[in-house]
């Protein structure tokens, strides 16, 4: 008879490369994250985020028995609820999973409107890694002129239109490694953004630092 393997500590669902990257570069930083070093795999939903939220309930229950915690995270901008508040659907898809089998072993994150909202942060690695380290006017000053940002906002209402505007304009190409290159580099107390705090909330709940 075959030994049952132990559970994996947690299985990610999201909902495209550039999440799946940033979601590595973040979970192998668990000294900065004040967790145990964890064992985890990353899924992508075919359907990016709609498929994310109308299917990933679904799609996680084939692992609930093969990983202690589960994460399902998608963009709010794209998954087919955008009337509906980022929060509420977290609630909703929250007590779907836990009916499906996961009980209090698994967490939404929604992110709003979308993934590019935890790039932007007052880090001198984010200017850096995108091409603007050093340049005169500064990104944050280039994001006023541009009306991506006001003096008062501490970040763009349209985080992805900014970047990629951002980036286009220094000539840095877009790809899912910057997105793993900024989670690995810039530094984790400086997001103050509700979905990251809710995803280091949960990892800290679920994977404690051993105290012995």
């Amino acid at each position: 008879m075959t030994k049952t393997s132990e559970p994996k500590d947690l299985i990610v669902l999201v909902a495209d490369l550039d999440m799946e990257e940033t979601v590595k570069g973040i979970l192998n930083r668990h000294q900065a994250l004040n967790i145990r070093k964890i064992s985890f795999e990353i899924k992508r939903h075919q359907d990016r985020d709609a498929g994310c939220r109308a299917q990933g309930v679904e799609f996680l229950g084939n692992f609930k028995a093969l990983y202690s915690h589960a994460i399902l995270m998608f963009d709010h901008e794209g998954s087919g609820r955008e009337a509906k508040p980022s929060e509420e659907i977290e609630r909703q898809i929250d007590q779907k999973l836990a009916a499906n089998g996961w009980d209090q072993r698994a967490a939404t994150i929604v992110l709003d409107p979308e993934l590019e909202i935890w790039i932007w942060s007052d880090s001198t690695e984010v200017d850096q890694i995108c091409g603007w380290g050093n340049r005169i006017p500064s990104l944050r000053d280039w994001l006023i002129d541009e009306s991506f940002l006001t003096q008062k906002e501490a970040k763009p209402a349209r985080p992805k239109e900014a970047f990629r505007h951002a980036l286009k304009h220094v000539k840095k190409p877009l790809s899912a490694s910057l997105f793993r290159k900024l989670a690995e580099t810039v530094g984790l107390q400086r997001c103050t953004d509700r979905t990251f705090l809710r995803l280091k909330n949960c990892l800290q709940q679920w994977f404690p630092l051993s105290t012995n």
